[in-house]
């Protein structure tokens, strides 16, 4: 039985979806191809259809992924020039701080993954990076009062604090504790995005 254009990109759509939801819950070691294709309702014949390894599809999950981080900070900045960052912040350290970890951020949950991973998934992750900081560095204004930081410095500083404060307030048993780490982080990034240099820096 021959399959249209569109049922095998709908099939290869599922496909990553489920593996990106399914690796960043168990991480790469603990997700086999049988947890893989179960997760996407195919067979392993359809997985291989589309994916020569497991570690091919890591990597088209993790690619994905940072990408579907980067459109949504596009839509943010398009819909929300002036307040973009506060809707980013609060969407990162409240819903993304506490779903379900299939759907967390690429960002945090994969990329320990990825410092282990082959030379190609690090270099597809590098180069999905370098995009998300320059988008983000893009809708940053600039500060006339500090030469130390450019807007690529803050992005990448933004990155990684909303990124390790999700992190640890996702690895502490306490509820309370980590809603007190996302208000924290929360306000620290609007600190890192606003347009003066705080006191202190």
């Amino acid at each position: 039985m021959r399959y249209s254009a569109e049922h095998k990109e709908e099939t290869r759509t599922r496909v990553v979806a489920a593996a990106g939801q399914v690796f960043r819950k168990e991480g790469y070691g603990g997700a086999g191809i049988d947890a893989l294709t179960k997760a996407a309702g195919v067979t392993n014949g359809a997985f291989y259809g589309h994916f020569k390894s497991k570690s091919e599809a890591f990597r088209t999950a993790v690619v994905e992924g940072l990408q579907e981080l980067r459109q949504g900070i596009l839509t943010l900045r398009e819909n929300q020039p002036k307040d973009w960052l506060k809707a980013l912040a609060g969407f990162y350290l409240g819903y993304k701080r506490t779903c379900d970890l299939g759907d967390s951020c690429t960002l945090p949950s994969l990329s320990p993954d990825v410092m282990r991973a082959d030379g190609e998934t690090r270099d597809a992750y590098t180069a999905e990076l370098r995009k998300l900081i320059a988008d983000v560095a893009a809708g940053l204004p600039e500060r006339t009062n500090s030469a130390e930081l450019t807007t690529e410095d803050r992005a990448i500083l933004l990155l990684a604090t909303l990124s390790g404060g999700v992190t640890i307030a996702r690895a502490v048993s306490d509820p309370a504790l980590s809603s007190h780490i996302g208000k924290v982080i929360e306000r620290a990034a609007l600190v890192i995005g606003s347009p003066s240099k705080p006191h202190g820096e």
